[in-house]
């Protein structure tokens, strides 16, 4: 499943079936959003929830189908469970009657693997008591304190709430700008966003949003222009911008029309510094000029839309690679954080979007395996401006151009 927007910690509840794990989320949420039955296995695939909980702030709960599930399509649930650990930023385990055994220990295996921060609960204390036995177990064999709780106490669970506040980890929130470490006060950055077929009627994209954002929440200025009017701009206003960020599509026309003393880079390059591996990226983006006849190249979309007749990530992007290298290639292209259609393995090249609707845990989560098996990996913006012949020049603002990849050309 795939998690929205940044800025809200996303939080999976985990356990064997009849837990009470909905019955959690609902006291948390403190009302009526996930449908509690004493019948085992009502949840069965992972279901997210999206509210406040009160004395800590906005989260979205992820609950999800019990992980002592059998059958053919119980193994399908458990899989679909597991699934959802690199899209959380927290796991809460819940367990009942003192049982903690085989299912635990494989959840708290797979949370380790993921570097997934956890607390444990014991719930339906009102039925069966915490035996301290069973609390020296836990904490001998998952390293880890229990919560006792029980929904049927009319007490908030502070204690739960608290555990929360101090288990979440700090890159589940939005704490770190765009580009706030680039500016001063005042300073001008001229966003270049070209208004074509892709653009959504009445608004602008996602990225360009974020960006303009950014700027003022560090106390910048925006000035926001399309491609045709980037040279009457510069020439009525004698304005110098600080920095200047155009959509990756007119790289060509940008780097034309803004001066060379004019730090310029795109939308797509901002987010790969900010949500992606930028040095991994830097290593992986020269990968294309060595690509053969026959290779096969992934391209990972991180939303689903509507694809266009020119999409980026679908029609110009392995044109432009293809053209770029004279080369038959293989294009595979992936939306959301769907599975891929065979292993990494089989990939010469991975190219993953700028990942504005997903956080960095989601995209670093998603990019991993390639990285792993020695799949060069690069972003959009990057691997645009590398066959477009302005890579040095898109990603010089954010490097140091002595002693980085940049170089490789």
């Amino acid at each position: 499943m795939q998690k929205g927007k940044e800025g809200k910690p996303h939080i999976g509840i985990y356990g064997r079936r009849n837990n009470g794990k909905s019955t959690l989320i609902n006291i948390l949420a403190g009302s009526e959003i996930a449908i509690v039955s004493e019948i085992p296995g009502t949840t069965t695939d992972p279901v997210k929830k999206s509210f406040e909980i009160t004395g800590f702030g906005p989260v979205v709960l992820v609950d999800t189908a019990g992980s002592d599930d059998f059958g053919s399509l119980g193994e399908k649930r458990i899989a679909k469970t597991l699934e959802t650990l690199s899209n959380v930023d927290l796991a809460i385990l819940v367990i009942t009657n003192n049982r903690f055994g085989e299912p635990e220990n494989k959840l708290i295996s797979e949370f380790r693997k993921f570097d997934l921060p956890y607390i444990i609960i014991h719930n339906k204390s009102d039925i069966e008591r915490l035996h301290e036995d069973t609390r020296k177990h836990i904490r001998d064999s998952a390293g880890a304190g229990i919560i006792e709780f029980s929904s049927k106490s009319d007490k908030y669970p502070e204690e739960i709430i608290s555990a929360i506040r101090s288990a979440v980890p700090d890159s589940a929130w939005k704490s770190t700008g765009l580009i706030g470490d680039l500016l001063d006060y005042g300073d001008i950055v001229l966003l270049i966003t070209p208004i074509d077929v892709q653009a959504p009627a009445g608004r602008l994209i996602l990225p360009q949003v974020q960006v303009i954002r950014d700027i003022i929440d560090n106390d910048g200025v925006a000035v926001v222009c399309k491609e045709r009017e980037i040279d009457a701009f510069l020439r009525k206003t004698a304005i110098k911008p600080r920095l200047a960020i155009t959509d990756s599509q007119i790289f060509i026309k940008a780097d034309a029309s803004i001066p060379r003393d004019i730090p310029l880079t795109s939308f797509s390059i901002v987010l790969a510094r900010y949500r992606g591996d930028f040095e991994l990226y830097l290593k992986g983006t020269p990968k294309i000029s060595e690509l053969k006849s026959g290779d096969r190249v992934l391209i990972l979309e991180s939303c689903t839309h509507h694809v266009s007749c020119d999409d980026i990530g679908r029609i110009k992007i392995p044109r432009w690679i293809s053209n770029f290298t004279g080369k038959k290639l293989e294009f595979d292209v992936v939306a959301g954080l769907a599975k891929l259609p065979r292993p990494v393995t089989e990939y010469a090249l991975v190219i993953q979007c700028g990942g504005c609707v997903i956080t960095r845990r989601q995209l670093i989560n998603r990019i991993r395996g390639a990285a792993d098996a020695g799949v060069p990996v690069t972003n959009y913006g990057m691997a645009i401006a590398w066959v477009q012949g302005i890579y040095q020049r898109a990603v010089a603002p954010f490097v140091n151009m002595k002693d980085s990849a940049v170089n490789y050309l």
